[in-house]
């Protein structure tokens, strides 16, 4: 069995999928766009990554400069809450990103409004997110980070003409409205990172925060 530092593995890793990768997708991206795609492919294995990942009105750019400028970041599921480098993000810049999905109030939201816990955890993100500008009397930018749940994009695009959101990642997995609440997306140009098809997952949108972050320090 061959022994390698484990300081040198993700190194090694990388070098495999440079090696991998289609030469057209390589010259495709910019360098820093590159290295998303490389880091979807490490956490998943899956080269289709070189093909399905597309940045939208200047969308790296973007998720960064929200992150320099203390945004409040929402993820739809706890999963990739877990997943999002707190090293960087909350003792480097301050931020503690946070998923919704599960907590009581959105529970109770979603009941009385009749609705599923996605489109709730959109609801009162934006309500978290007005209180929060209003105390503080500044601009604060809103991400979302969506890996599961494509009414969660749904909501997002139904509520445009109220809200619109600095910076989406939108991956939701899956077969049922996953492809169409993504083309919803494509069609806002809502500066976004969107895994085209019906390829994501909360690993991934983890993996795409994580890949800006690296990028920052």
């Amino acid at each position: 069995m061959l022994q390698i530092r484990p300081e040198d593995i993700e190194k090694k890793s990388f070098e495999i999928i440079t090696s991998r990768m289609n030469e057209e997708r390589l010259k495709f991206y910019s360098d820093e766009e590159l290295l998303v795609v490389k880091r979807t492919i490490h956490t998943t294995a899956d080269f289709d990554y070189q093909h399905n990942v597309i940045f939208q009105n200047n969308a790296l750019q973007t998720l960064k400069n929200c992150i320099q400028f203390d945004a409040m970041i929402f993820t739809d599921t706890n999963m990739a809450l877990s997943g999002i480098n707190k090293r960087i993000l909350t003792d480097k810049f301050g931020i503690e990103p946070a998923c919704l999905i599960a907590e009581k109030q959105t529970i109770e939201f979603a009941k009385k409004n009749e609705t599923t816990r996605a489109n709730a955890a959109i609801d009162l993100a934006y309500q978290m997110h007005e209180n929060k500008q209003a105390l503080t009397g500044k601009k604060i930018p809103i991400v979302f980070a969506v890996g599961n749940a494509p009414t969660a994009l749904i909501r997002i695009n139904e509520l445009l003409n109220k809200y619109k959101p600095d910076f989406i990642i939108a991956a939701p997995v899956g077969f049922v409205n996953v492809i169409e609440a993504k083309e919803l997306i494509k069609q806002s140009n809502i500066p976004a990172i969107i895994c085209d098809g019906n390829k994501g997952g909360s690993n991934v949108c983890a993996a795409i925060i994580n890949a800006a972050l690296l990028q920052m320090v």
